[in-house]
């Protein structure tokens, strides 16, 4: 397969979307000067947003507001609620709505995950373990109902019922239900809660076996909206051929794929033979100028290879700093004082200045069509002093906008 270049990039993303002007007699408006400007992306560039300050943003959270446009907020149940019935409703829901005053759109991670289930839900039996999934679901997703448009369900089903680190009572209950029935519980639960929000099932594990318990949920009437792709890379950037293969081996769901957790390094690389990534522990992991170098050049060419593939819909960085990184590796964005790496401004470049419609001058044509193409999101227009908020859809199409009879009323006495 052939590596998708930054042309296949624009060409896959490029909407065309004819809007017809209409004045209140339903007659089309020719001649009309107009202005676009785009306001946020349809494919969802996202990044967790742990440690962020949104109602009184600091220099950190600044950084993230100029790059990104989604937002994954923890919800490990471990951490959670440490204690049963002492959930950390409050502190997430002001996090939260502090993000979407920005027009950050929010998802939350994850609803059930063996790894850091609470310890004292080993205590319970698997019928109160059961019940108390089911509580916990409905809690956090009924409270965020409105705020958080999607979840990952569910994380790392792959490994659910071999999982040996540590004992928990997932996996336990995972062993005596059976991994599709835990993953129904899942689904079926956050479904319930509130049957708008988006349910994701999400892992590490891009070999076949994932495919086969995907595979097993569709066959078993699992209902999912969409399949999330760790990438981290720890060990070094997998190239463009392997990420589009990838892509290309999990579409065959005709599910929209999600690039969730994705990193790349700015240091030294982890050895290849390591297979658990959490078995590399070392006292200290700095980024370099030459690893800075090298990640701002794979960043680059692993969103443009992406956002070449028509099935996914978004990809999330995992973490915007050096500081407090996943396994204290240097793969932020920013370094471990703060100050911006390459690969910070290099994306910046493409997601708001490459990739972005910064203004277009247009005038609609004698049947009164304006032509609108840009990327697939939403756009600020400007009609002769009005402004009208749209959306240029996934697909592109034709739409009609009808002015208020004021506008439309001062044109016809101008005439």
């Amino acid at each position: 397969m052939a590596a998708p270049g930054a042309g296949d990039a624009l060409r896959e993303r490029i909407e065309t979307l004819e809007l017809r002007i209409v004045d209140d007699y339903g007659e089309a408006v020719p001649g009309l000067d107009a202005h676009l400007a785009q306001n946020r992306h349809a494919f969802g560039f996202g990044c967790s947003a742990f440690e962020l300050s949104p109602e009184e943003p600091d220099e950190h959270t600044r950084c993230w507001l100029d790059l990104f446009d989604t937002a994954t907020l923890p919800f490990y149940w471990r951490w959670f609620e440490p204690e049963p019935g002492v959930p950390d409703t409050a502190r997430l829901r002001r996090l939260a709505e502090g993000l979407a005053g920005h027009g950050v759109r929010l998802k939350g991670h994850p609803l059930l995950w063996h790894t850091l289930a609470p310890a004292w839900l080993l205590e319970r039996t698997d019928a109160e373990v059961e019940e108390l999934i089911r509580r916990r679901i409905t809690r956090e997703v009924s409270d965020f109902a409105g705020l958080v448009g999607q979840w990952d369900a569910i994380n790392e089903t792959t490994i659910l019922p071999v999982f040996a680190a540590e004992e928990n009572a997932v996996t336990r209950l995972a062993r005596a239900r059976g991994r599709v029935e835990v993953i129904r519980l899942a689904f079926e639960t956050a479904r319930a809660a509130d049957p708008a929000a988006r349910l994701v099932l999400n892992d590490f594990d891009l070999t076949p076996a994932f495919e086969e318990v995907i595979e097993e949920c569709l066959e078993a009437g699992v209902q999912i909206d969409a399949l999330g792709l760790q990438t981290h890379m720890h060990q070094g950037y997998r190239g463009e051929e392997q990420v589009a293969e990838i892509i290309e081996r999990f579409s065959r769901f005709g599910l929209p794929l999600q690039l969730t957790e994705t990193t790349l390094v700015s240091g030294e690389l982890m050895p290849a033979h390591i297979e658990d990534l959490n078995d590399h522990v070392v006292d200290s992991w700095p980024s370099t100028p030459e690893g800075e170098e090298r990640q701002a050049d794979e960043l680059v060419r692993h969103y443009t290879t992406v956002l070449a593939q028509p099935a996914v819909e978004s990809l999330t960085y995992w973490g915007l700093g050096d500081a407090g990184a996943w396994l204290g590796a240097p793969a932020g964005l920013l370094r471990a004082d703060g100050s911006p790496k390459p690969g910070y401004h290099a994306l910046r470049q493409l997601l708001r200045e490459d990739w972005w419609v910064q203004g277009q001058d247009l005038r609609s044509d004698a049947q009164g069509v304006l032509t609108l193409r840009g990327f697939a999101g939403d756009y600020t227009l400007e009609l002769e002093g009005e402004s009208f908020e749209i959306t240029i859809p996934r697909g592109g199409g034709r739409q009609e906008l009808r002015r208020p009879r004021t506008a439309a009323r001062s044109r016809r006495t101008a005439r």
